[in-house]
């Protein structure tokens, strides 16, 4: 059966690392050959001090939220879910197999995410017990979604 269902990727801001945006692209790119992925980059918070958190997480969910429309959400959390590789690509293939909705990844700012964001989730997931940066972490989780559709493919995924 062929995998319909789009994979989007949905964060604050543009990865400004310029060789992670570089490894953002291309497993975006791989991503594509196997599926439908995109990523939305929303607005990131602009002129608040980091003394203000909950001002710059509310500004930042304002603009994830208008991309939150029909999907089962996964919102990264440190406190969330750790699964392994595969059985990431289980959720992905049963989730394709059971709905139409796109899956959503929602990745937070250096702050992380909002409260009633995190609530939306329909799972809350964790990549690693240790702490990444955000632009880092964007990066981790392409990989391992592509990781994941190789897995659902049967492909076996070049070590």
């Amino acid at each position: 059966m062929p995998f319909l269902m789009e994979l989007l990727f949905l964060w604050p801001g543009k990865t400004k690392n310029l060789h992670l945006r570089a490894l953002q692209e291309d497993y975006l790119a791989r991503l594509r050959m196997l599926g439908g992925a995109r990523i939305i980059e929303t607005a990131e918070a602009r002129g608040l001090k980091e003394s203000w958190p909950e001002k710059i997480l509310e500004q930042e969910a304002r603009g994830l939220e208008k991309h939150l429309k029909d999907g089962y959400i996964i919102c990264l959390s440190d406190k969330g879910k750790m699964m392994t590789s595969e059985e990431l690509a289980r959720l992905i293939d049963r989730q394709a197999m059971v709905s139409a909705r796109r899956i959503i990844f929602l990745v937070g700012g250096f702050l992380g995410l909002a409260s009633r964001l995190l609530d939306r989730a329909d799972l809350k997931l964790s990549l690693s017990p240790l702490t990444f940066s955000h632009e880092l972490t964007r990066v981790v989780l392409l990989e391992q979604a592509y990781r994941a559709m190789n897995i659902i493919k049967g492909y076996s995924y070049p070590k």
